[in-house]
């Protein structure tokens, strides 16, 4: 025997369905304010966090000794301060390093030559010159050497500028060391304080890959963030 309630059902199923559409419908809008109030306090609260919790690269030596007396090819002198610069030390036998110059111009020097005030400075004895060419031609397919210089001047010099970093490495008897070093606009030796593997990091290894295109590679960009910071500051006060 047919159920008398199922017409009445049946009847009622358009309301209910559409009852549950309109309350689908009300959720769905009320989830979509939700985000788009939520959203922009999210990112807010983010940049906020960022900005309050940015960490500069630590000073390790202050007053790295300036590079009086060096010229570069062209005869022109060289200096750290007022330049963020990375500065190696690649002594007598240049073409030993040459691996090492690929390493940082590929990986360091490329990406970021076009800060305006970055350049890398190798310090080199006099009577080298001939070996700067040779691998400044091959550099130049890298990357333009504008902001790449080789530096050249008297052995004691080098040593002067390399006992300034006040580092716990040292230069082998050519004056050369594969490790580079990250100097700021101020002549101060930066780097890291407590690193997992090093501890306390003064250069870096530039005949490691890994260490380079890793850890230096994020100290570089660390350091021109933080100038890129101030001058955004300065530029809102002086506009204030």
């Amino acid at each position: 025997m047919p159920n008398p309630l199922l017409p009445c059902i049946f009847a009622n199923l358009p309301a209910v369905f559409l009852a549950g559409a309109k309350k689908l419908q009300k959720m769905k809008k009320y989830i979509v304010l939700s985000i788009l109030f939520i959203l922009p306090i999210t990112a807010y609260i983010f940049f906020a966090m960022s900005t309050n919790y940015f960490q500069p690269l630590p000073v390790l030596t202050p007053s790295v000794a300036e590079l009086d007396g060096f010229k570069d090819l062209d005869g022109n002198p060289v200096q750290l301060q007022n330049r963020i610069t990375v500065l190696g030390f690649f002594g007598n036998n240049l073409e030993d390093h040459r691996a090492y110059a690929y390493n940082l111009a590929q990986k360091i020097y490329s990406k970021n030559h076009e800060f305006k005030e970055f350049q890398f400075v190798i310090l080199l004895p006099e009577g080298t010159q001939e070996q700067a060419k040779n691998i400044e031609e091959k550099l130049k397919q890298i990357a333009p050497t504008d902001a790449w210089f080789f530096a050249f001047g008297p052995n004691e010099d080098i040593s002067r500028v390399f006992q300034s970093l006040n580092s716990n490495l040292a230069l082998d008897s050519n004056l050369s060391t594969p490790y580079v070093f990250i100097i700021d606009k101020e002549r101060s030796l930066r780097g890291r304080k407590d690193d997992e593997d090093a501890g306390v990091m003064y250069g870096f290894d530039s005949s490691k890959i890994a260490e380079i295109n890793n850890k230096m590679s994020d100290d570089v960009k660390v350091l021109l963030a933080e100038y890129r910071r101030a001058l955004k500051k300065y530029k809102s006060n002086r506009e204030i």
